[in-house]
Order: C-alpha cells, then structure tokens, then sequence
C-alpha cells in the first residue's frame, strides 16, 4: 500500500519499476532530476524495487536492496559532452530479461520503446508507459532541417516523425506528457488517447528571493538599478543562447545591463570571442545553493527555447521571483502569462529585446510575485501523486485488459 492509499503490489509482493532512459547526463538535465526524485519516492515512500537503465562510461549492474542500477556502456552525444547515448538495444534486452520489471518507462522514442515492446511480447504481463520528455520531430527534425533544405519539405520530415510517434506510443499503455502545449495536445492530435499531464517537480524550497546576495551584485558591479539579466542551460543550438545574447547586445547601453549566462555548451567559445565584458559566463553552476543566489540576485530570466516539454528552469527562476521573457512556442506557454513576463516569436532577437524593456519597465514588483506564486504549486510530491495515484495503476488495468483480450483471441481461435 503506498502512501497513496492505492495497492501497487502483486498479490506475491512489490513490484519492480524500471525507467528505461535514451540520454544521460551525471552533472544535471531535467531526466536525471526526475529519475532521481522517483527513485527517491519509491524507496522512502512504498514498498516497491526500482530498476533504472541508463547509458554510462561502461557496463556495470550496481544492486542496493530494492535499488538496481543498469550502466550500459554508451557513446558520448555528439556536441554535448556530458550527455551519453544508449543505442545497444539488445544490452537494454539482457537487462530487462535478468531483472523482469513489472513496469517499464520509457523517456524516448528511438530504439528503446522497441526493446520495450520486445520484451513485453515475451512476458505480456509487463506494463508499458511511455513519457513525452522531448519533442523530437521539431527539435530535432523540422527546425535543424528547415536551416538546410526547404521549409516545405523541412515540415514534412516533421511530420512523418509525429506520425511515427503516433504508432510508437499507441501500443503502450498509458503515455503523458509533461505539459499541455509542450507535448500533450500535439500527441492527442496524433490519434493517442487519453493523454495524460504529468509535470516535473521543483524543490521550490531551495529556491526564493530570499537567496538574493547583494555581495554578488557588487562583485559583478551592478548598482541596484541595473538590471542583471540570467539564463540557465546547455549552450548549444537546441537552447538558443545565441539569440538570448543578440537581444542582449541589442539593449541600450545606458541601460547598464549584464547578463550571465550559466552553463555550458558548444556555442560557448562562439559567445566568448564576443569579447563583450558585460557577458558573465560562470561555467555550469553543480551547487544547488549557489545556483539559487545566482537566480535571485538576477532580475530577469531570458530563454529563446521554443520547444521545451516542460522548463524546469523556468520554474526555478520563477520560485526565485523573475520575470521570464521567452518564446511563444512549447511549455513556455502554459508557463508564462503578462502578469509574469513577457512571451514573443522564435529566433526574434529584435522582440526579445522590446520584451526586455518592456519587462523592465513594468510593475518589476508584481511581476515578481505573481511568477513566485505560479511556480509554488509544482512540486515532486504532486507529480510523484499523479504518476503513482494515476497513471501507473491506469497502465497495470490495461495491461490486465489486454491479457484479458489475448487470453479470449487465443480460446476463440483453439
């Protein structure tokens, strides 16, 4: 029995819960946060096993009473050098027959949502869940390919991608995304139904104006009417950093403005030869306090993300009391209303920079407030709630209407 109120285990015993995860980051990444908090909440808060797959620097199988970790070796991603990419499929096959999770979760829709669906036709009493963390067949498809080939053909590449989404994620048992425009409306489109809104969690408490340092501001040499503009993320092409900068540089110098940009990335040394000294890149910030006095001690959160499933980071900077100026695409509209910042168009540094000002200029102290109160009610034990009062008891009834259905195709046909 969880602290749920609702029954997960077999009639035998516990169950065994697996998170099967493409991408893996050991300084950070909103997966590893998550996985984390979950692993977390079912060690402390019920009495079930929880089995993580993940790719790493070599294989190894780490097994701490009801805690197995399954490190499958896996190459670095491409351009983002503490990510690594798990493509051995029948490694992930081995592991999930050794263990025989009773339910999987798969966080991509590559190849392992495959191992997945082979695993569960050898033992269909395994559930199958599948969450929407990236939307890839814009992230990773249409917008890249748009820079190269024609917008035309750049779109239909998009689309045969949420098409096969569509015929990936109705064979699993329950499927959700992590908010309503960064991923659950367009797979409803798809034909998938239901869909359920599962959103991340944030440690809220580690994170408020509180935290504000004016020693800090000092050292960096901001008077109090100087605004410090803030970003936290990988600097690589999928986050837009480059455009975050442009509208900065765009912004009237009399205005006194900086901006930090905190985290790493590709594009780093692209933004460094700049050479702009109002531009403070601290590097990835690890420490959970420090990052905190960084966001409170800034005024404003800038982002030109567009595709963000969630934005956790949103939500940090906003329990820290910023405004957020970001884009009208993906979660950034369920995050983000004029009472608390200001949304514009992709790629625009131009609209950015008027979102800025305009910021800037408006009631600063409302604003602050009305994105504190937005970011309070998202928390680990409201997700932890919805995932294990919800949508992992949804999965197990389908599992068992499904074998049900087999069980009656298989006595009609004998």
């Amino acid at each position: 029995m969880t602290r749920h109120g609702l029954n997960l285990a077999r009639p035998s015993g516990p169950r065994l819960f697996c998170d099967l995860t493409q991408s893996w980051s050991d300084v950070g990444g909103g997966v590893r946060t998550y996985l984390l908090h979950k692993r977390r909440h079912i060690l402390e808060s019920t009495p079930h096993g929880h089995l993580a797959i993940i790719p790493g620097a070599q294989d190894s199988v780490r097994e701490e009473e009801r805690a197995i970790t399954v490190t499958i070796a896996s190459p670095h991603v491409p351009g983002s050098p503490h990510y690594r990419l798990l493509l051995r499929s029948g490694a992930v096959r081995r592991a999930l027959e050794r263990f025989r999770p009773d339910l999987i979760e798969c966080q991509d829709a590559y190849n392992l949502p495959w191992a997945a669906l082979a695993h569960r036709r050898r033992y269909p009493d395994t559930a199958l869940i599948a969450a929407y963390m990236t939307d890839f067949p814009t992230v990773y498809v249409e917008r890249p390919l748009s820079r190269f080939l024609t917008k035309p053909v750049a779109g239909l590449l998009g689309r045969i991608c949420y098409a096969y989404c569509g015929t990936l994620y109705r064979r699993f048992d329950s499927v959700f995304a992590l908010s309503e425009n960064g991923g659950a409306a367009k797979l409803r489109g798809l034909g998938i139904d239901p869909v359920e809104v599962v959103p991340l969690g944030v440690e809220v408490g580690e994170f408020g104006p509180a935290c504000r340092d004016p020693r800090l501001r000092a050292k960096l040499g901001l008077a109090d009417g100087q605004p410090l503009l803030i970003y936290v993320g990988r600097l690589d092409g999928e986050k837009k950093p480059d455009v975050v900068v442009d509208a900065f540089r765009r912004l009237p110098r009399e205005l006194g403005a900086k901006l930090a940009l905190l985290g790493e990335g590709p594009l780093r040394p692209e933004i460094e030869a700049l050479g702009d000294d109002r531009i403070i890149m601290p590097g990835y910030v690890r420490n959970r306090s420090d990052l905190a006095r960084w966001l409170a001690s800034a005024d404003i959160y800038v982002s030109a993300m567009a595709d963000e499933t969630f934005g956790i980071s949103i939500i940090e900077a906003q329990a820290s009391g910023l405004p957020v100026v970001g884009v009208a695409a993906g979660a950034m509209l369920d995050r983000v209303t004029d009472a608390m910042g200001r949304l514009g168009p992709v790629g625009d540094a131009g609209a950015m920079e008027e979102n800025i000002l305009s910021v800037w200029r408006s009631d600063h102290d409302s604003m602050r407030e009305a994105a504190r109160a937005h970011a309070l009610q998202f928390s680990w034990d409201s997700s932890m709630e919805a995932l294990f009062g919800h949508v992992y008891p949804t999965a197990f009834e389908r599992q068992r209407e499904r074998q049900l259905g087999l069980s009656a195709a298989a006595a009609l046909a004998a």
